[in-house]
């Protein structure tokens, strides 16, 4: 179950290029809160505060508490959307979707790699196909990663999303066929980086 954070954040009445200029000078994010039925709702929000929401194990799938002066005030939501700055990689805008705890959501959450797989005891190399999984499950069933056991998994063997079992309540969107990390083998990782080596010696 992720964590729920609570999330201090300003409603504001206007919207636009200039206005988000103006936030991001103030040492704001321009944010909007969406969902549930209701019209976009303009806001801003601190950085670090921001930042402290989406952090611990449960990261961005936390589960935020919004405290408001307006009708936002104690909402549920969970971060859709962030833009960052391609350079200097700081938040630039937020979507936060409003969520209840009844319906389902769809989130993407880590793949994390659990033992040491025997093909990489004989040499080979482990290959992590999938980063993320996309999932649908209640809020409060959000696990903070999907673990895949490669301990047996030997040189030349991929795990497939089928080849996996879910959580209780956890349903993947992705397609079953989907490969979800592999070891490949070193010998045919040198074959190929020989003939590469051959083919520019030829080109000199």
């Amino acid at each position: 179950m992720q964590q729920q954070i609570k999330l201090k954040v300003d409603l504001r009445s206007s919207t636009g290029k200039g206005v988000s200029r103006k936030l991001r000078a103030a040492g704001l994010i321009p944010g909007v809160v969406y969902g549930r039925d209701t019209e976009p709702v303009p806001v801003s929000v601190v950085p670090k505060e921001l930042q402290t929401a989406i952090s611990g194990e449960g990261g961005i799938n936390n589960l935020i508490t919004l405290q408001c002066s307006g009708h936002l005030d104690q909402a549920l939501v969970i971060i859709a959307d962030m833009q960052r700055d391609p350079v200097k990689g700081t938040v630039r805008h937020v979507d936060m979707q409003r969520i209840s705890m009844k319906d389902k959501i769809k989130v993407n959450v880590p793949v994390v790699v659990v033992g040491t797989a025997i093909g990489v005891k004989e040499g080979g190399l482990l290959d992590l196909d999938a980063h993320t999984l996309h999932i649908e499950c209640l809020p409060d069933q959000i696990p903070e990663n999907i673990e895949i056991d490669v301990t047996n998994l030997q040189i030349g063997q991929t795990v497939h999303l089928q080849d996996i079992t879910l959580p209780e309540g956890i349903k993947c969107l992705d397609k079953p066929t989907n490969p979800l990390v592999s070891i490949l083998g070193r010998a045919k990782t040198a074959a190929a980086e020989d003939e590469t080596e051959e083919a520019a010696a030829e080109e000199e």
